[in-house]
């Protein structure tokens, strides 16, 4: 059985810096940094100490919005933007020998049951004794922002697969020639929801992946590492039935701050400010149009 006690999150991308610093308000109520909400995710989940990697010089504005978290959090920095995989790989000290759970820093996670994606992620690598993504089912048109798997349903379960192959934004034909999962419907393919549960086994092929890069150039990406990790020893996806919500895309932080206090305490409140909202539009548009037609 797993014990997932560490957590990783990246949050050194070049056009990610200042997103975890962004406040919402959170399903209690209560206002909160981007990552702190990834943070209170992760100790959900039973997990204790958390990395955070980030730019150099980024280490004291974040510490600042997860002032009540701060024993539970270190900050690793990434000197070299060599990629996301090259990201994960800073935490190599910190993870050791250990299995671990990585979130990216520009997603937000809201789950449609009493527990959190990390709970539900957790519970089934441990049940499982392997590494586990979350993935989600996605249409064909957003394949060039996913990473993407191919393989096979568990028998007798609905939300469980064999990762066979992870391929990084793949197109259209890449994907029907190496990702089509039976079951799912048509056009659409198991893409990444930015949630894993990884052995130390990926740090082991980032080790090489690194050393590569450093020596020739190039970006060290993690679902080559995944792909490797695919063939080295059990890999599954666990299908999630929550929503991601990226805050980096356009009204990235809108959405996200919507969905969470549609599924939060205020929920009543917000439904009747939006009521409200949407009423006073459609009666400044029936009254410009009576003026027009005076």
């Amino acid at each position: 059985m797993l014990e997932i006690t560490k957590a990783v999150i990246t949050a050194a991308g070049r056009n990610q810096r200042t997103l975890p610093l962004q406040t919402l308000i959170d399903r209690d109520g209560a206002e909160k940094s981007v990552l702190a909400i990834l943070v209170e995710e992760a100790l959900s989940a039973g997990v204790q100490q958390i990395a955070v990697v980030v730019a150099p010089g980024d280490e004291v504005p974040y510490a600042e919005v997860i002032a009540e978290h701060r024993e539970r959090v270190r900050f690793i920095r990434q000197v070299r933007p060599l990629g996301y995989g090259h990201a994960v790989h800073c935490a190599r000290d910190f993870i050791g020998d250990d299995a671990f759970l990585h979130l990216v820093g520009d997603h937000l996670y809201v789950s449609r049951e009493a527990r959190t994606c990390a709970q539900q992620l957790i519970a089934v690598a441990q049940t499982e004794a392997c590494a586990v993504s979350a993935v989600q089912a996605t249409r064909e048109t957003l394949l060039p922002y996913y990473g993407t798997v191919g393989g096979r349903r568990i028998e007798g379960r609905k939300d469980l697969y064999v990762i066979e192959t992870v391929v990084e934004k793949p197109t259209p034909t890449e994907a029907e020639l190496h990702l089509i999962v039976p079951g799912l419907r048509a056009g659409h393919y198991l893409c990444f929801f930015g949630m894993h549960i990884l052995t130390p086994t990926v740090m082991e092929v980032l080790d090489a992946r690194v050393t590569v890069v450093e020596a020739d150039g190039g970006q060290v990406t993690l679902s080559e590492a995944l792909n490797v990790l695919a063939g080295r020893e059990q890999y599954l996806a666990l299908e999630e039935r929550a929503q991601r919500y990226d805050v980096g895309v356009k009204y990235g932080l809108l959405t996200a701050q919507l969905a969470l206090a549609l599924s939060g305490d205020d929920r009543d409140e917000v439904l009747t400010r939006l009521v409200e909202l949407l009423a006073s539009r459609e009666m400044g548009r029936e009254a410009s149009a009576s003026l027009a037609g005076s």
